[in-house]
């Protein structure tokens, strides 16, 4: 099975950065398609990000799009969300998400990948 365990969250000021890594065990991650996910406060939770591991893709959610960066790093097996232009309406639960089956590029906002973290919870203040 593949295991994900999210860090690097915390509280940050608007318009401050912010580095999310996910480490996953279990499976070679290059073999995976690998994203991020978010929950606000009462909210369902969102998509944000995703890395397809073939062609390699990256997708956005309009909402971070310029703003944040999805990598990963294979072979460590590592995925990164680096976040920059923190807004006030960024502050969620970040969720760190992996799949066999990458996301549709014409519907990236409809994966529903398999496995998930337990999430890092990420705070942006005015």
């Amino acid at each position: 099975q593949v295991h994900l365990v999210e860090s690097g969250g915390g509280l940050v000021q608007a318009g401050g950065s912010l580095r999310l890594s996910c480490e996953v065990s279990g499976r070679t991650l290059s073999e995976y398609a690998v994203g991020w996910f978010r929950q606000a406060p009462g909210k369902e939770r969102d998509f944000v990000a995703a890395d397809s591991w073939s062609p390699g893709n990256t997708y956005y959610a309009g909402s971070v799009k310029g703003r944040f960066t999805i990598s990963r790093d294979n072979a460590k097996n590592m995925v990164f969300l680096q976040m920059k232009s923190l807004k006030p309406e960024d502050t969620a639960v970040y969720y760190c998400v992996a799949d066999r089956s990458p996301p549709l590029e014409e519907g990236v906002a409809d994966w529903v990948p398999r496995f998930w973290g337990q999430g890092t919870q990420v705070t942006v203040s005015s």
